[in-house]
């Protein structure tokens, strides 16, 4: 079938019947699909096909799920697509676990054929969102124009330091997503580049003086999101 919906998705799972159940129902709605059965061919056909959207399993041999989000993460290179994971695990620590490696949601086995597709849509019409406004963030008071690098808050024009701003963009690029330090201190400082865990938080401490308390939250343990108002 022809891709007329525009995605390319990638789905990783070890077990045979699963992935072949997986593959069929999402192919069968139009979109472009590739599997993978561990979490090393994951990486390299994600960086081979930058695919929107990533289904992965988290249990599985040679490399789980968690390692191979976390890869995929710090590639810079690669546009980042959205990744979900796939489990049988509720408890908590797992859920944990997958959102600091930079998952942005998870799916629950068994897996019901129309929800999964309902749940496809649903984060590939969020990813369409955040980046149609990647030039430009604009939410209930605040814009951060990348082109004249400047953020406006409350019609008033604030011109940030470099980090400052970089740092904002990225929480603000994708509202709502828990940014771990891990992917924070790699996107925008770079690996190259030696900070410690407290230059995150000197940072926010002042986003926060200069835009208000209310936009960056912190998630105990884990990183910051930044809120809609």
């Amino acid at each position: 079938m022809e891709n007329s919906k525009g995605h390319t998705i990638l789905i990783v799972d070890d077990e045979s019947d699963i992935l072949e159940f997986l593959s069929y129902t999402v192919r069968k709605e139009g979109y472009r699909v590739f599997t993978a059965s561990n979490g090393e061919e994951a990486v390299k056909l994600a960086q081979q096909l930058s695919p929107s959207l990533i289904l992965m399993d988290v249990m599985m041999p040679q490399m789980d799920g968690i390692e191979a989000c976390q890869i995929i993460r710090k590639d810079l290179q690669l546009a980042q697509p959205v990744i979900a994971f796939l489990t049988a695990r509720a408890e908590d620590y797992a859920q944990i676990a997958g959102f600091e490696a930079g998952a942005d949601d998870y799916i629950s086995k068994p897996i019901r054929p129309r929800l999964l597709i309902s749940k496809i849509e649903s984060l590939l019409r969020r990813m369409n969102v955040e980046r149609n406004t990647h030039e430009e963030h604009e939410s209930s008071g605040i814009i951060i124009d990348r082109e004249k690098f400047v953020v406006i808050v409350n019609n008033k024009e604030l011109q940030l330091p470099k980090k400052e701003f970089e740092l904002l963009e990225l929480l603000a690029s994708r509202p709502g997503k828990v940014f771990n330090r891990e992917q924070i201190l790699t996107i925008v400082w770079g690996n190259e580049t030696i900070v410690g865990e407290r230059t995150i938080d000197v940072h926010i401490r002042k986003l926060r003086e200069k835009i208000g308390e209310s936009y960056i939250r912190t998630i105990k343990g884990v990183g910051y999101t930044f809120n809609r108002k």
